[in-house]
């Protein structure tokens, strides 16, 4: 392969690296479901495959619009095609930032904004490796394609839409996750379950409503419940009670009359649904205190059944869907939205979001919840996303050649690692998700404030520089 300083590349290019991110993390991709012509997923989505695809063909590549649902820029030559799946949607940015979540502000050392690590930050850095790449004019044996999803955040319908009419790629990445290289990722499962609890009596506190979350896939950060009672002063002794708790445990939280209801909100920490450990769960800490209150029958039954099967527990313990395996670890669960009562008088809504090892099966894992909440009413309303687990093995030539570049560049010898994230890669016959987060970083993906390291995105743009061009000139077979 030939001596390129590729560092020094990507720092000939800084300033126009940051400004095109800055742009793009200003574009809130927030999906909505209203559906248009061109914009299935909300104008804001569009607007932003619209801009990566506008920037690729300013780099000379030839693109595509699939009908909004995806699209890719090319270049090169050859019957092989190398793939680097990248996705323009971002989650909700929540509750509690320092700046404004799309602002795409400069922080010092960093770009804090939602999505400058999951995932347009390393989108963009892809797509300057790829710039890079081709303004050297290196020889390449195959084509690059760079393709921009934009529902990768919930359904992945756009993936289903590229594979209608699209060329797969023999080979690629996803930049979507950590650095060294991921080999292998977890199943992953959601469901929506809907409780029916029946009208119930009303004596005791009536419980109004209970919310929290707003996407299967992050931990809720913020909860909310409304009570209606009948007696002032019970009202008050309540208001004195949440606020004695909030003291105890330390957590920020606030209350408020409206209307003669009583709210009552409390914050936690969001974390990605494939890390729920590692988040602070808002629900789980309103629901115990709601838990220790008198309230009426059918509220009483929901805050039951939020204890009794998913409270405090990200393994799945309580659902006994609990599963390990030496390679990809163990499951987990991530509770992601609460809704109580249901919209539209659907009944009471909850959405899980399961990550799963090699060792267990989707059609075990339901089965199993549908025992566990038979007994109050409960049944699956929907059932999206079903990814089975995903490995290529750590000798196969695009682990090592990817580990190769990796390590040329930064010295570290750490080896690949499994994960709970679902990526784009698992989509491709020989897919795995490197990069753009190096070891050692915290993890800041569907979390407030979310940010990468400007020094960062220049080192993993020189990284996938060179990753591209050594994947489009790779043997497959050794």
């Amino acid at each position: 392969m030939m001596d390129i300083d590729w560092l020094g590349e990507v720092e000939k290019r800084k300033e126009e690296l940051v400004r095109d991110l800055q742009e793009f993390l200003q574009i809130p991709s927030v999906l909505k479901e209203e559906a248009k012509e061109g914009a299935p997923f909300g104008p804001d989505v569009a607007k932003a495959l619209g801009y990566i695809l506008d920037l690729s063909s300013r780099m000379g590549m030839r693109t595509q619009n699939l009908d909004g649902y995806i699209g890719y820029g090319e270049f090169g030559d050859g019957k092989e095609m190398v793939g680097i799946l990248c996705h323009v949607d971002v989650v909700p940015p929540g509750k509690g930032w320092s700046v404004p979540p799309f602002s795409g502000r400069i922080i010092g050392d960093r770009i804090v904004s939602r999505g400058a690590s999951d995932d347009k930050g390393p989108t963009i850095a892809a797509l300057y490796g790829a710039k890079i790449v081709k303004e050297l004019g290196l020889p390449l044996k195959r084509r690059v394609r760079l393709i921009f999803g934009t529902d990768e955040e919930s359904e992945w319908r756009c993936i289903d839409r590229y594979n209608e009419s699209e060329e797969k790629p023999v080979v690629g990445f996803a930049p979507d996750a950590d650095f060294p290289l991921i080999f292998a990722e977890k199943g992953l499962y959601n469901v929506a379950l809907r409780f029916h609890l029946g009208s119930g009596g009303k004596t005791g506190i009536h419980l109004l409503s209970f919310t929290s979350g707003e996407r299967s896939n992050m931990v809720p950060d913020y909860a909310e419940a409304r009570l209606k009672m009948e007696d002032p002063r019970l009202m008050e002794r309540i208001k004195e009670t949440y606020l004695h708790y909030l003291k105890e445990k330390g957590y920020p939280g606030e209350w408020g009359v409206e209307e003669g209801e009583l709210k009552l909100a409390v914050k936690g920490v969001s974390a990605h649904g494939s890390l729920p450990e590692l988040g602070e769960h808002a629900g789980w800490r309103l629901a115990a205190f709601l838990n220790d209150l008198t309230l009426d029958q059918e509220g009483s039954r929901f805050i039951e059944l939020l204890n009794h099967l998913f409270l405090d527990d990200p393994k799945g313990k309580k659902l006994e869907i609990e599963a390990s395996d030496p390679v990809m670890g163990d499951l987990t669960v991530n509770v992601g939205v609460i809704s109580y009562p249901g919209q539209g008088g659907e009944g009471e809504m909850v959405k899980i979001n399961i990550r799963y090892p090699s060792s267990t099966h989707v059609e075990e894992i339901r089965g199993k919840i549908l025992s566990k909440i038979g007994p109050y009413g409960g049944e699956i309303v929907k059932e999206d996303k079903k990814l089975t687990p995903h490995l290529v093995p750590k000798d196969h030539p695009l682990v090592k050649t990817l580990l190769r570049v990796y390590r040329s560049q930064t010295g570290d010898t750490r080896e690949p690692l499994a994960i709970g994230g679902a990526t784009y890669a698992r989509s491709l016959p020989l897919g795995v998700a490197f990069g753009a987060a190096f070891p050692g970083r915290e993890d800041v993906a569907h979390q407030k404030d979310e940010y990468i390291l400007l020094d960062d995105l220049v080192k993993a743009t020189a990284i996938y520089a060179q990753a591209i061009y050594e994947l489009a000139n790779m043997e497959l077979v050794e």
